[in-house]
């Protein structure tokens, strides 16, 4: 009860500083006040920026899990935020060892936890969402847990690969529709690459709408 006190705690903390300082908007969280909140979901996101996990956690209203970096928990002070806001450390040879992730990701969804994945396997450089891997589509197959697609929009400006100080770039997150499929579509050999290209669609579609908004 503390813990799930205190990840709300530091929750609207960063709200704060991310409103006050990257203009912070969330946009699209109707279609999570309609879901049940008896049941659990996977959060996929873009990934551009060490700021994502994070902006995740600030954005979506119940508490994520998502597996984290080693490395991020070793600065005291930003590592113990990562893990109140959810993180779970993976060292680089679980996460490069793609078996080893998948273990853990269906085991917080069979806890009932709300897990984060960022599909696209590794940061973008360029901020442009690159292709999505295969795991999600066999975390989703196996868990039979619904997905919310999530895009970030300007954490590729505030932070890029490599940035150590963050800049005042306004940040957007914007969800998509959920993601649910009936019990018979997971009993299609094809279930897996069915479930990506439609994640990989939505995802795209969130990436043009948030471009289209910052050309306008």
């Amino acid at each position: 009860m503390f813990q799930i006190f205190f990840y709300h705690i530091t929750r609207y903390f960063f709200i704060v500083i991310f409103t006050l300082y990257n203009r912070l908007s969330v946009r699209r969280t109707e279609e999570l006040k309609k879901f049940p909140k008896d049941k659990n979901l996977i959060v996929a996101s873009n990934h551009a920026s060490n700021l994502d996990p994070i902006l995740v956690g600030v954005a979506f209203p119940r508490t994520l899990r998502y597996l984290a970096k080693e490395e991020l928990f070793r600065p005291f002070i930003f590592g113990n935020f990562v893990r109140i806001l959810g993180g779970v450390p993976v060292s680089r040879a679980d996460n490069a060892a793609s078996a080893g992730a998948v273990r853990v990701l269906l085991r917080l969804l069979t806890q009932g936890s709300n897990v984060v994945i960022f599909p696209e396997g590794s940061r973008s450089e360029d901020g442009k969402l690159l292709p999505l891997e295969g795991g999600v589509g066999l975390i989703a197959a196996h868990s039979k847990i619904d997905i919310l697609p999530v895009y970030i929009s300007g954490s590729h400006e505030a932070m890029p690969p490599g940035a150590v100080f963050v800049k005042p770039a306004k940040i957007t997150v914007t969800f998509g529709q959920v993601l649910s499929f009936p019990p018979e579509f997971y009993k299609g050999k094809d279930a897996r690459e069915k479930i990506v290209s439609m994640l990989t669609d939505s995802m795209r579609a969130l990436e043009a709408e948030a471009n289209r908004k910052r050309a306008g």
